[in-house]
């Protein structure tokens, strides 16, 4: 993991988190902004999937388990197409606050890997 694209990608979750979740008790159904702002996590999530397959080829290795990372890494690319999925299925506001709720999950689970790549003991 690349430590600043890590944060990059937090702050860019939590934004489309609240976002999402604005909009979405405001009343508002998912659209092209709302599903825009889930599928940037989406692809910032991918990313950061090629960086830690690559990562570790160049001696950036992480300090905690491997496997606990690599869960939360496929877990925290799944989110996103689900969430979508279900608000392009059940187009409610509340589809629009499963959105942002997805993308705030996003933010966590990607502060989690942080520290296991970066701040546990071997």
């Amino acid at each position: 993991m690349i430590d600043w694209f890590t944060w990059a990608q937090e702050g860019v979750a939590v934004l489309a988190g609240l976002f999402c979740l604005v909009l979405g008790f405001a009343g508002r159904t998912p659209n092209d902004y709302t599903l825009g702002a889930v599928l940037l996590v989406e692809v910032l999530l991918v990313v950061q999937l090629v960086v830690a397959l690559v990562a570790p080829a160049t001696g950036n290795v992480p300090t905690g388990s491997g496997l606990e990372f690599w869960v939360y890494l496929v877990s925290a690319v799944l989110i996103p197409p689900a969430a979508v999925l279900w608000a392009l299925i059940e187009r409610n506001r509340w589809s629009t606050v499963i959105l942002g709720v997805a993308c705030l999950s996003i933010a966590v689970m990607v502060y989690r890997m942080g520290q296991i790549w970066f701040v546990q003991a071997a």
